[in-house]
């Protein structure tokens, strides 16, 4: 089963993104919970395709999609997607965004896609399989001292959370090597996993944001939990090398 939802997951990512590699020449913005916070005409173009394309090859499943796609499974099967993890990032031309790609059953996700055709990016794991990127095998970095560890973050849309943020960042800035914020919260996973980051956090994630890419990290090793140390509630992600997590959950 976890063979053949990947085989499926990799292609319609693959397909998404050729799709989207065609920028159109100008964009439809669709405001949602604040004027910084949008979909576009291709978000929901590309939601249109991968829904199409999985229930093409698997009618039974059920489907939950960032900007609106909602069906009942059948099967035992649910697709979690985001059709452009990192918006943003797409509107402006940036690198990073991605096309984030999850089936999940009774007992959590099984297979998750990350695909980033910016920067050449295929992530994939299948649960107690291992993780992948671009095909080879990954792992986390673990151990990781506080005072050497590259850290990436994103920020909410709301004001107050912003602020919030920007005051946790002055204070955990001079403890570690840099911050860096990328823009895509399932790519932020992929780079922990792959060790291109040593830890990630971000506050407001919703399940599309991390199904995919949160698995990748956890068969790569990493540990992600809440602010209270156990699974993301949508208050915090946290996620990193076990040594690490442990030192940087308290600063958060």
């Amino acid at each position: 089963m976890g063979a053949e939802l990947l085989k499926l997951a990799e292609s319609v990512a693959r397909a998404t993104g050729s799709l989207l590699m065609n920028r159109p020449d100008s964009f439809t913005l669709t405001e949602k919970s604040s004027a910084v916070d949008f979909a576009t005409q291709m978000d929901k173009q590309a939601e249109e395709m991968i829904v199409k394309l999985l229930l093409a090859q698997r009618p039974d499943d059920g489907i939950i999609g960032e900007e609106g796609a909602a069906r009942q499974s059948k099967s035992g099967i649910t697709w979690v997607i985001d059709p452009i993890d990192g918006t943003v990032n797409y509107l402006y031309g940036l690198p990073g965004w991605n096309v984030s790609i999850a089936a999940k059953d009774k007992e959590g996700v099984v297979v998750g896609v990350v695909y980033a055709p910016t920067i050449n990016a295929l992530w994939s794991a299948v649960r107690s399989e291992g993780a992948t990127y671009n095909g080879k095998k990954i792992k986390c970095n673990n151990p990781v001292k506080l005072e050497n560890a590259l850290i990436s973050t994103g920020f909410s849309y709301n004001l107050n959370s912003r602020i919030a943020q920007g005051e946790v960042v002055s204070k955990l800035l001079p403890q570690i090597r840099d911050l860096r914020r990328n823009g895509a919260a399932a790519v932020d996973l992929c780079y922990v996993a792959m060790g291109a980051l040593d830890a990630y956090f971000e506050e407001s994630l919703k399940e599309w944001d991390i199904a995919a890419g949160g698995l990748i990290a956890t068969e790569a090793g990493a540990k992600i939990s809440g602010r209270s140390g156990g699974l993301p509630d949508g208050d915090l992600v946290v996620c990193a090398g076990a040594a690490l997590h442990a030192a940087l959950l308290p600063l958060l």
